[in-house]
């Protein structure tokens, strides 16, 4: 292949290629090389390309006849593209910098490759904006002008999320912009804040030691020497992230890249911001034209005619200048009218011309080819619309970003008729998230913003998370309500980042659409990943609002009842292949759920914005939603689901910290409200909620392990309050015990009922007892309650907000066995009068409390465990027909109802289904516990029935018996000082594992090598594993035999050496050849597990011990509140004599098909006015929090120096004013100073010629006093 020139590969074959590489090969970006050979006349044996004949191949030079016919070199012409063989990463010799992307591409390559090669290739984040830097290539760039590309063009680069591309060299304004750059990132607090992209398109021929950057195969890196040099060069700039060398085959030659960046500039400027292009304007690209050349002219001529916007900075230099001057003198001068002849059109365009020729001649004295400048000036003044000047004196490098966002509205307002200035410039502040520009600009009460206005705006800020946005769009005109529908919803979870929660719902997208289930015309292939645009319709082929319900089921584990379902048109108990089957069909048709409106739209929103991470717009959005207790702990559990699916460990620690901030939030807002009101609190934390599926806040606490939430007194009273019943908190066991084993006392005064509480609170008509009649299950309000007439329902508007008292909520009367005490009667007042006798009612009071159901199975347990050890110790008979004794008939009866309340409670966990039902149940640990001890029991009651395995049975219910004393462990969590030691030894039974694990690598190590080394041969297995295992563990306790490991201590003992006898069962004689290795093996081996391994463990428990100890007793809450769910929703009867309580459930459930009321566990259903009421309370505590801690944030240090900082700033700001404004001032008084010369030199003049004579007296010069002038204003 003939070569323009010759390069040698100062690279070699690099042994790190990434598959990058071949993917730039493919997809066929070229280079060029001249290959025609035109001589330069000006310089013999030179082409015009600018390279020397002797460096062009033997083709190019071949054809001397045909060359000698070409008087011009063109690049079109006289090249030919070659694959490249200059691509990869760049790292600049002796500088710590990170590499740099760089690539040799011909001017011809298409702009698409080049933008998707940066943005997917190279990682760079597609833009909101693109300021190509253009002039001051050889001139030294002015003092400020540096400080406005320093401060202004750098820091609106970072603020809006901008590329700044220039050439790239060390050079000019390509060398100040990159030293501008460099400065940045080294102020920046933290990474985030110094990303600033920089890009250098640079002509391939005129970079110095361009040699090392080839290598047809890929340089990663390739090393780039620069030489230490303060003055500009050629040579690359270090400060930039990226190189575009574009090759037009020329050698020494500026400008060869202009026309690749015109198209690129082009092409950028028609892709989409945001995320997958989601954004509802184009990228906006702009020219900031610095000093410059005349070959600028050309360059911004084919800019301008693209439509690009220009910014040219005033004062910068000549090409700037000249543009500059051409705007504002050409301005001043009228056009000529349309109804003028000819001959003045033509006379009027000459002057013109003229003008311009002489500004150009002014500018630029040295240039040849004035008619062609001139003719590019009067091109560009024709597009002048699209240009902005920046003026040093009148816009400071502060405003800078500033006079860009109204460059680009004014170029935008020229290319579009129909857009309108402000909606214009609030797209592009969206872009680039410029709240502040926004709060100044546009929303300072100055425009009345329509909803139409905002909804584009809206959609963007949502996508692209700028929740700073969405809260001023909500402030100003933005009606939520009508804003998102279920289309629109739809609509932005197809907008999702390719995140974790993208790749789920593309996977429950595929099964949807797979073969069993797809529409036969479905032409997509599963799992695709195609983008639906926003707001368009999908048809089906994008994510639906089922797979978001999908998701949120997989998350929650069936807690709550199916999201968006009643959208769909689904039955919340609808199958999952039935519904798949429904939304399928559904969403082949015309979908009219998609236009109605979502019900909950902020908490829709908040579960969206949840599902990505996004900290800030959750936050916001909790804010506005309502429910904000079981908001908070629905995002934490959430967060805590998906961060165990979470490979990235940034990422699932920042979910973590979100996920404790929500649970934090959730605490302190119910710590406000039941400061409030205790009532309310605890109506709060039983409700039931349609936002999120029928679940409380209590339910949603223990799904998302809030352990925090469950810590607070609020939740601990009301949990004591039902563990007691009607029963005082307060009373002791010992009167629990003597009433248990004494009925007849519960009717006297030795304990405290609620009733007699109620009596005495009535004596006291504001206050009102809080009481079991309120923690109950209530269905649907009943029909006289909804049938209330009108006058009622105004006076029920009119109560008192402040306390919702839950016993005003009426209830439907239950079983005994389902209910918890008496109801009362809605209607009447806090003194609650009992449907039944005393007697009964009493009796009901007592047995059928959660603590006294806690207190007879635990009695009734401890009788188990007598009467089992009982039967083992004493009573365990031969296998039939001598035996089982009677008593052990009684134990199996009693496991029997042990086996049947474990039936009843794992179908009573609260699942949707059979097998989620199951699930929940062998979920928990104890449960499984359960379930070990019966199938013990049940495989040692078979085996001890046969005489064959009679002796294996008996140990299998020793084991067994192990097992369900172990169960106690469980029963005692609920004491307060019990509770917290038992987690504490949970947690250390885990470093007991560990710790076994390092001494079994020991002991085995050990093992092995003293009985290789005592005994020579022993086949029996029984003993080798004795030995190896058994006798190394008896060591550490002292237990060490040093007849056999110690020769001289050896006594007469019964062994032998023949191998014959030892297989026949002989005792083995020990060896004695390396005793002193066995001493030493057992010295070390005593050492290590004695001295370093078991203090090793020792630590390990103080360790735990301290750090659990802080926290266990928020772990025993947490705990606490499952142990009293089980016995709340037991019957009162203990085993055995709970077979009683399962008969008649079977006869209610089974045969008479009655509901169980008790699967859900204390909660409460409210609506219409007395839910609106309850959620009014709430959000008013909410905003009382959040502005209570507003407060306090606006007092800390912190915003106190921020402020400080601020008016610092400003009062700095206006000093440099002041001083601008008295060097103006002492302009104006020199210059005033020397017109007084002037005028009296020519008054002296005229009074000594004879020319005039004067007719009144010369005047005379009064001076001011100005301290008598400033006294007196």
């Amino acid at each position: 292949m003939p070569q323009l020139e010759k390069e040698s590969d100062a690279v070699g074959d690099e042994s790190r290629k990434t598959e990058n590489s071949q993917s730039r090969l493919s997809w066929g970006i070229k280079k060029r090389v001249c290959t025609t050979f035109v001589e330069d006349a000006s310089s013999k044996g030179t082409c015009q390309c600018g390279a020397e004949q002797e460096l062009h191949g033997a083709i190019a030079t071949r054809d001397y006849f045909s060359s000698a016919m070409v008087c011009q070199w063109d690049s079109a012409l006289h090249t030919s593209e070659y694959p490249t063989d200059a691509f990869g990463e760049l790292k600049f010799a002796g500088t710590g910098h990170r590499h740099s992307h760089f690539i040799r591409l011909s001017c011809d390559t298409p702009s698409k490759i080049i933008y998707d090669l940066m943005t997917s290739d190279w990682g760079l984040s597609a833009p909101n904006l693109v300021l190509s830097v253009v002039g001051g290539g050889r001139e030294k760039v002015k003092g400020w002008v540096r400080e406005v590309l320093r401060q202004g063009l750098v820091r609106a680069a970072q603020s809006t999320g901008a590329w700044i591309m220039t050439s790239g060299l060390s050079e000019g304004v390509g060398r100040c912009v990159g030293e501008a750059v460099r400065d940045h990132r080294a102020a920046a607090s933290s990474p985030s804040h110094s990303k600033v992209v920089t890009l250098g398109v640079a002509p391939w021929g005129l970079v110095c030691n361009r040699q090392q950057l080839v290598n047809p195969k890929g340089s990663f890196p390739a090393r780039y020497y620069v030489q230490n040099t303060s003055q500009d060069s050629l040579y690359l700039d270090k400060n930039y992230q990226g190189f575009l060398l574009v090759d037009d085959g020329s050698v020494n030659r500026r400008g060869g890249e202009m026309r690749f960046l015109t198209n690129l500039e082009d092409y950028i400027s028609h892709q989409r911001t945001g995320i997958w292009g989601s954004g509802n304007i184009e990228i906006p690209v702009m020219c900031v034209l610095v000093s410059g050349e005349a070959s600028v002219l050309k360059r911004m001529d084919a800019s301008l005619k693209k439509v690009t916007p220009w910014l040219v900075m005033d004062g910068s230099g000549p090409a700037a200048d000249l543009i500059t001057e051409l705007l504002s003198d050409l301005n001043s001068t009228s056009p000529p009218v349309h109804g003028e002849g000819s001959n003045t059109r033509e006379s009027s365009k000459a002057e013109l011309g003229d003008r311009v020729r002489e500004m150009i001649k002014r500018h630029f004295p040295f240039e040849k080819t004035v008619e062609e400048l001139v003719d590019q000036a009067l091109s560009i003044y024709q597009n002048r619309a699209l240009i902005t000047v920046f003026y040093d004196d009148q816009d400071g490098p502060d405003d800078f970003d500033t006079v860009i966002l109204k460059a680009l509205v004014k170029a935008c307002k020229q290319v579009s008729s129909s857009a309108r200035e402000y909606t214009e410039e609030l797209k592009l502040a969206v872009a680039w998230n410029r709240v502040d520009i926004a709060n100044s600009e546009l929303f300072n009460g100055d425009i009345q913003w329509k909803y139409n206005d905002l909804e584009e705006s809206m959609t963007d800020a949502l996508v692209n998370n700028k929740p700073q946005f969405v809260r001023i769009f909500t402030e100003n005109g933005l009606n939520i309500l009508d804003y998102l529908t279920f289309e629109r919803l739809e609509s932005l979870y197809q907008s999702l980042p390719d995140t974790l929660v993208y790749t789920q719902l593309q996977t429950y997208l595929s099964e949807r659409k797979s073969p069993s289930t797809s529409h036969p015309n479905s032409n997509q292939s599963p799992g695709s990943k195609s983008r639906i645009p926003l707001l368009g319709s999908s048809s089906g082929h994008g994510v639906s609002l089922f797979e978001v319900s999908r998701l949120l089921g997989d998350i929650f584990g069936g807690v709550c009842q199916p999201f968006y379902y009643t959208a769909l048109g689904l039955e919340p108990g609808a199958s999952s292949r039935k519904a798949t089957r429904h939304v399928t069909k559904l969403l082949q048709g015309e979908c009219a759920y998609r236009y109605q409106k979502c019900t909950y739209p902020w908490t829709s929103l908040f579960i969206w914005a949840v599902l990505q991470n996004r900290s800030e717009m959750a936050i916001f959005f909790w804010e506005m939603a309502e429910e904000s207790v079981l908001s908070a702990l629905g995002a934490c559990k959430i967060l805590r689901e998906l961060s165990k699916l979470e490979d990235e460990a940034e990422t699932k620690q920042s979910m973590k910290d979100l996920a404790q901030k929500f649970e934090n939030l959730a605490h302190d807002v119910f710590s406000a409200c039941y400061q409030s009101s205790e009532e309310s609190a605890f109506t709060l934390l039983i409700r039931t909620s349609q936002r999120w599926g029928g679940v409380t806040c209590l339910q949603m606490a223990v799904e998302a392990d809030a352990r925090h939430f469950f810590s607070h007194d609020g939740v601990q009273n009301l949990l004591s309050r039902i563990w007691w019943g009607d029963m005082s908190s307060r009373t002791e066991v010992w009167r629990l015990v003597m009433s248990f084993f004494l009925p007849p006392l519960i009717y006297t005064n030795l304990i405290t009922f609620s009733h007699s509480r109620q009596i005495d609170s009535l004596q006291a008509p504001n206050t009102r007892t809080f009481n079991m009649d309120d923690i109950t299950q209530p269905m649907e309000e009943n029909s006289a309650s909804q049938a209330a007439s009108p006058s009622e329902n105004v006076e029920e508007e009119e109560a008192d907000t402040a306390a919702i008292p839950l016993a005003d909520v009426s209830h439907v009367e239950e079983d005994v066995e389902d209910c918890v005490i008496v109801k009362g009667d809605p209607t009447e007042s806090d003194h609650v009068i009992p449907k039944y006798p005393f007697i009964l009612h009493r009796w009901r009071q007592f047995w059928f409390a959660p603590v006294t159901s806690f207190l007879g199975n635990v009695l009734m347990y401890f009788l188990f465990l007598f009467l089992f050890s009982y039967t083992l110790l004493v009573e365990f008979k031969p296998p039939p027909p001598n035996g089982p004794a009677p008593i052990e008939y009684v134990l199996y009866f009693w496991v029997f109802t042990l086996v049947c309340e474990e039936i009843r409670q794992s179908y009573n966990v609260g699942g949707t289904s059979f097998s989620q039902s199951m699930k929940l149940y062998i979920s928990d640990w104890w449960n499984k516990c359960d379930l070990t001890a019966i199938i013990l029991f049940c495989l040692g009651l078979i085996c001890r029935m046969f005489p064959g395995s009679y002796e294996f049975g008996r140990p299998v219910l020793c084991v067994d018996y192990m097992v369900f004393a172990l169960r106690l462990i469980h029963i005692f969590a609920v004491h307060k000082q019990l509770g917290p030691k038992i987690i504490i030894v949970g947690k250390m039974v885990k470093d007991v594992f560990f710790f076994l694990f390092f001494l079994g690598v020991w002991l085995m190590a050990y093992g092995v090598a003293n009985q290789a080394l005592l005994y020579s041969y022993d086949p029996r297995p029984y003993w080798v594993f004795r030995r190896v295992f058994y006798r190394p563990y008896l060591h550490i306790y002292g237990q060490i035999p040093l007849d056999e490991l110690d020769v001289l201590k050896r006594g007469e003992k019964t062994c032998t050496n023949n191998v014959s006898l030892i297989q026949q069962g002989a005792e083995p004689c020990p060896q004695s050849e390396a005793n002193w290795l066995v001493l030493i093996l057992l010295s070390i081996y005593l050492l290590v597990t004695n001295v370093l391994l078991l203090n090793l463990l020792i630590a390990m428990f103080s360790y735990t011990f301290n750090k659990v100890q802080e926290n266990s007793d928020v772990y025993w809450k947490f705990q606490r509140y499952n142990l009293i769910v089980e016995y709340h929703s037991r019957p009162c009867l203990a085993p055995p004599l709970i077979i009683i309580s399962h008969l008649h459930l079977f006869i209610k459930r089974i045969i008479l098909k009655k509901p169980s009321l008790k699967i859900k566990h204390f909660m409460l259903e409210l609506h219409d006015m007395k839910a609106s009421r309850l959620n009014t309370w709430e959000s008013l505590q909410k905003e009382n929090l959040l502005s209570t801690r507003s407060k306090k944030l606006r007092d800390s240090d912190t915003e106190r120096l921020k402020r400080t900082s601020t008016k610092v700033d400003n009062v700095l700001k206006q000093m440099a004013e002041i001083r601008d404004h008295d060097r103006r001032l002492r302009v104006l008084e020199s210059q005033l100073e020397y017109c007084s010369s002037s005028l009296c030199w020519i008054m002296e003049g005229l009074t000594q010629s004879n020319m005039i004579k004067s007719t009144h007296p010369r005047p005379a010069h009064r001076d001011v006093n100005l301290t008598s002038y400033s006294s007196t204003s």
